[in-house]
């Protein structure tokens, strides 16, 4: 999945950063539960010869993004690709024994191709081998030989195995000799992009009304300049208070939510793709997949600090695939820069992603980002000893902390990540000169941890947390000034004590 499109080599070649799972637009018409498998059907670009089935000709998938090919003859390709995902194609005829796949990738773990009939553990009719081919868009045409050729139309499903837990393999296309889809795709798959290849709109002036990054999903939506400006002059008119002794000088506020609802939604990296997500638990307002800041800042919420109307969430907990009822939920809002004086409140329809959804990995005790016991009261691990068990009164907790720095010039990005970056040395420069208040956010579980967990978006290491900013630009910017700004601990009001 062309990384050269950015003009930038990955430091791990096994490893590319992954974007926003694209779902094309509309075209969604089911989803399996709450698992993150879509079905849809993609864009694709002509056939190029009698049997090619183009790979972003998908009936369903799991895990798959697709983007313009430098390949010959263009179009799109699909990638991403990982051990597990897979693309399904429905009413395909296999004409002969010689299969052909057009590859690229650049993981040199490599891996295969299965193609199997009627589903993902259906009869498997070929393997295709997978090697690093020297870039995830240096192309190579690979060959497998059915064993059986089989009659009429097939449901022809294709699964990545490989020995890596990162992406690698591109696919451009596959020939089975007269197969092509019964059914052909309608509309074009939006593709991530880069802030080179895609030239901002011109800010409109609406004060302090954010722009909607769901207007361009996957894509760099930039800042309404003036929406900015005036939040930065509503912050400097803030007069800041003496603080009292005996106050901790910690730069803090927060607000405490309860859960607004549950839905298999998510507005930022799926917008108006109903029922396309893993389930999420939502915190703030009600949220749905067509939430945008401007709505948020309408709607009621179940947070408490004044002028939060901000939407949270993260991924379901599950026991034994029933949802865990939330035990308590605390926003923490700081600073972890040296000075934080210099951090500013969000620009207006700020959203960001922390975390990383298809990320699967064993998270033992000791291992970074793992969920802990209120009050140390851990006791042992569950059977596969990613989740701790807890005493009681031990409460399972998670701590997702989010990026302290911001480009100033974007509110969203493709990755949802991109315009947003850590401090160095304690400092927000270079990419990320702007340093705002740095997220933490509690989340409480009535569980006691154990066996039979996980998250809607598979193991703990998938846990990820995303922030629609929809303060009152007012009222955010008084509980800066007054407590992050002087280095002073408050609770839900600009005030101490």
């Amino acid at each position: 999945m062309g990384k050269e499109s950015q003009h930038v080599a990955p430091a791990d070649p096994r490893r590319r950063r992954r974007t926003t799972r694209v779902v094309l637009g509309t075209a969604v018409v089911a989803t399996l539960g709450a698992s993150g498998i879509y079905i849809a059907t993609a864009g694709a670009q002509e056939v190029a010869a009698p049997g090619t089935l183009q790979a972003e000709a998908y009936a369903a998938q799991s895990g798959a993004q697709t983007e313009n090919t430098s390949d010959t003859g263009g179009g799109k390709n699909v990638g991403w690709l990982a051990n597990g995902d897979w693309l399904e194609y429905r009413n395909v005829t296999i004409a002969g024994s010689t299969l052909t796949a057009r590859i690229a990738g650049q993981n040199g773990a490599g891996g295969s191709i299965e193609a199997r009939l009627g589903s993902r553990t259906g009869t498997l009719l070929t393997t295709f081998p997978v090697k690093a081919t020297g870039g995830w868009q240096k192309w190579t045409t690979v060959t497998a030989t059915a064993s059986k050729v089989p009659s009429g139309p097939q449901t022809l499903v294709l699964v990545m195995k490989s020995s890596s837990r990162s992406d690698f393999v591109n696919i451009n296309w596959l020939n089975v000799g007269a197969a092509t889809p019964a059914t052909k795709p309608t509309s074009a798959a939006p593709t991530a992009t880069t802030p080179a290849a895609t030239k901002p709109a011109t800010p409109t002036p609406t004060s302090a009304t954010p722009s909607n990054p769901s207007a361009t999903p996957g894509g760099w939506v930039p800042v309404d300049e003036a929406a900015w400006q005036e939040t930065l002059a509503l912050h400097k008119a803030v007069q800041p208070k003496t603080v009292p002794a005996g106050i901790v000088r910690v730069p803090e506020f927060h607000t405490n939510c309860t859960v607004a609802n549950e839905a298999p939604d998510d507005p930022i990296v799926l917008p108006k793709l109903a029922g396309a997500s893993h389930l999420h638990t939502f915190f703030g307002p009600k949220v749905n997949a067509n939430t945008t800041p401007e709505q948020l800042r309408t709607q009621s919420t179940t947070c408490d600090a004044a002028g939060d109307n901000s939407a949270y969430w993260a991924p379901t907990l599950l026991l034994n695939g029933k949802p865990v009822k939330m035990k308590n939920f605390r926003a923490y809002y700081g600073a972890k820069i040296k000075d934080p004086a210099t951090v500013k409140p969000f620009p207006p329809g700020l959203v960001m992603v922390q975390g990383d959804a298809k990320r699967q990995v064993a998270t033992p005790k000791g291992a970074s980002g793992q969920f802990w016991c209120a009050g140390s009261a851990e006791i042992g691990r569950s059977a596969d000893g990613n989740w701790p068990k807890c005493a009681a009164g031990g409460n399972l907790i998670y701590q997702l902390t989010y990026q302290d720095c911001w480009d100033g010039k974007h509110i969203d990005s493709p990755d949802h990540k991109s315009h947003m970056g850590p401090s160095v040395n304690g400092v927000c420069s270079g990419k990320y000169p702007v340093a705002i208040p740095n997220i933490s956010m509690m989340l409480g579980y009535d569980s006691l941890g154990g066996d039979g967990l996980a998250l809607s978006s598979g193991m703990a290491s998938s846990i990820h947390g995303d922030f629609m900013n929809a303060w009152d630009p007012a009222k955010l910017a008084a509980l800066v000034k007054v407590c992050i700004n002087a280095d002073a601990k408050c609770g839900t009001t600009p005030s101490f004590g």
